[in-house]
């Protein structure tokens, strides 16, 4: 795969549209010797100030004058569906096609946060993110991304030696699978609430909370009225031992869950842990059983145990997947 170098590179317009901020900047360039994108004129305003995508975009490109971009990618944290993407949060709506006419755009391409850090992965600063897991990645096998947040993401990269694209997925909404007894009664616990106990339904923000309320079921102790950052506080401060059981089996099981998105996705290029909750729970991550259920997969425990795991803290994970979703096309 040819690399463009600096000279023959055309600027692309990047965005990562939130519920809460709109953040632009421009590609200047591919340093091939470093596997990364040049990110200039980064800047972010708050998704409320615009009434519309287009007006966002306007204010933007009116900071860089001198620069006409005639290429674009967005990431957007909301459903594209034929050709017209909706952002919720902000009553923003939009058709693909318009907007690429109204900024006589060449090429134009929106895809949503989770496909964004798929395509990112592969050009990803081991320096600036955290090893879960050694292994032994495969340049030309698939990478799987997944992240617990307000939801639960994942996706995945799928790659041959020829070419590579990303296939997004609903997993956050796999049935949560049990292996240990501890499991099988929390999840008879949720169930009771919850009818049917998705990946999202523990590892997410409101997650926490609904794992709380199980486990103190389990142990028999009246649950609070907690929320995820008040459960997290009284683990961190040794106040409560709920709280404190509650955030290890979250870190344990998620390693279940993580392995068989491995398996799934046919990970053997790595898996990447992205989303807003992990990083700030890194220590209590690599204390935990993690890595030990990650693996522990029946007669597929020594292919998962080949799988590299990473949690991914660096920063600009949309605008540099956004990048590699153009940079690749064209290479191909």
């Amino acid at each position: 795969m040819s690399l463009h170098s600096s000279a023959q590179f055309d600027p692309i317009l990047v965005a990562d549209i939130g519920g809460t901020n709109a953040r632009f900047a421009l590609i200047t360039a591919f340093d091939a010797a470093k596997n990364e994108f040049v990110i200039e004129y980064n800047h972010t305003f708050p998704s409320a100030d615009f009434g519309s995508l287009q007006n966002a975009t306007r204010h933007y490109l009116s900071t860089v004058p001198h620069i006409k971009p005639v290429r674009a990618c967005l990431a957007v944290a909301g459903p594209i569906k034929a050709g017209q993407v909706h952002l919720t949060n902000l009553g923003w709506h939009f058709s693909v096609s318009e907007f690429k006419q109204a900024f006589s755009f060449l090429q134009l391409e929106i895809i949503n946060d989770f496909a964004a850090f798929a395509y990112a992965a592969p050009y990803l600063d081991s320096n600036q993110n955290v090893v879960i897991k050694a292994g032994q990645a495969d340049e030309n096998s698939n990478i799987a991304v997944m992240g617990p947040g307000t939801g639960f993401g994942a996706a995945c990269l799928v790659r041959t030696a020829q070419s590579s694209a990303v296939l997004s997925s609903e997993g956050g909404h796999i049935s949560l699978a049990s292996v240990t007894d501890l499991d099988a009664k929390l999840l008879i616990e949720l169930r009771k609430e919850h009818p049917h106990v998705s990946l999202e339904t523990v590892f997410s923000g409101p997650g926490i909370a609904h794992l709380y309320k199980a486990m103190a079921a389990v142990k028999g102790i009246t649950a609070k009225h907690l929320d995820a950052a008040q459960i997290s506080n009284l683990a961190n401060t040794g106040e409560c031992e709920v709280c404190d059981a509650t955030l290890n089996q979250f870190c344990d099981w998620l390693g279940s869950a993580a392995g068989d998105l491995a398996l799934a996705y046919g990970a053997l290029g790595g898996l990447f842990i992205g989303g807003g909750i992990l990083p700030r729970m890194q220590s209590r991550l690599l204390e935990s059983r993690f890595v030990e259920r990650f693996s522990q997969k029946g007669i597929m425990s020594q292919y998962n145990g080949q799988v590299p795991v990473t949690l991914v803290t660096q920063d600009n994970i949309p605008l540099i997947g956004a990048a590699a979703c153009l940079h690749n096309s064209k290479q191909e």
